[in-house]
């Protein structure tokens, strides 16, 4: 055991000394407005594309089911607006966090058609304290993917795709998300 303690030392050393700065995001030590930052994050990159990785969207929010969208919001960009003086503060423990986002357009799936229609979008996240965790409460908003990302997904649906003429509309669509602006 004692010839072990230095590699011990070493690989645990960092963690005592790191204190807070391991803390999970959403603890309430932390900065709410870190939820919405790695839940867009994630959101971005497509992860309510697909139904089952939806589920790593749960630490951050407080709903149990995610709906079915008839669309995924197409955006170039998002920010969070860090000024707390902007944040509608509800009480110490609940807060409306804002966030502008650079909408391209929306794909819409039933069609499946892209509708370009640049605009800045802004969205009041509620936070909230629930249990020991800040929790995103509402509001619940269709998918907002990136634009290169939906460009892939539309990719990897041409890659699956064996109609022609199926083909041929999910390349028309990934040229015109491509181009928008």
């Amino acid at each position: 055991m004692r010839k072990h303690l230095p590699l011990l030392v070493v690989l645990v050393g960092p963690l005592l000394i790191a204190g807070d700065g391991l803390a999970l995001t959403g603890d309430l030590r932390n900065d709410p407005a870190d939820v919405v930052r790695k839940y867009l994050s994630l959101d971005v990159k497509g992860t309510r594309l697909e139904a089952l990785s939806w589920e790593t969207l749960r630490p951050y929010i407080n709903w149990d089911e995610e709906p079915v969208w008839g669309q995924a919001v197409v955006v170039s960009s998002y920010e969070v607006i860090d000024d707390v003086n902007s944040w509608g503060i509800i009480s110490m423990l609940d807060v409306l966090i804002p966030v502008q986002f650079q909408v391209l357009g929306s794909f819409y799936w039933e069609s499946p058609s892209f509708l370009v229609e640049p605009h800045v979008e802004e969205v009041l996240f509620r936070v909230k304290a629930i249990g020991d965790r800040w929790r995103i409460v509402e509001p619940i908003i269709p998918p907002h993917v990136g634009q290169r990302r939906m460009v892939y997904y539309l990719r990897q649906a041409m890659l699956e795709e064996t109609d022609p003429s199926r083909l041929a509309k999910l390349a028309r669509l990934q040229d015109e998300v491509k181009e928008a602006q």
